[in-house]
């Protein structure tokens, strides 16, 4: 479901705020569920797959930091 109008008329917060927010939530979110997928991998002792995920979780983790660290600065301002 995606709207290019809606302008925080129907959530009453803009978009850029939203989508900030909706961002940091699914890095964090996703570097939790590849902690899963880490421990799959090492289970089957796949160290290839554990590798790539791991790799994944840190991208994820490095952009739920971004996100956190921006929203706390527009929300000091």
């Amino acid at each position: 479901m995606s709207s290019t109008s809606e302008t925080g008329h129907v959530t009453g917060t803009e978009d850029k705020d939203y989508n900030l927010i909706w961002f940091t939530e699914q890095s964090l979110s996703n570097a939790l569920r590849l902690e899963d997928y880490i421990q799959d991998a090492k289970r089957l002792k796949d160290s290839e797959l554990a590798e790539f995920f791991t790799r994944a979780q840190e991208a994820s983790r490095k952009g739920g930091e971004q996100g956190k660290a921006l929203l706390s600065k527009r929300l000091k301002a």
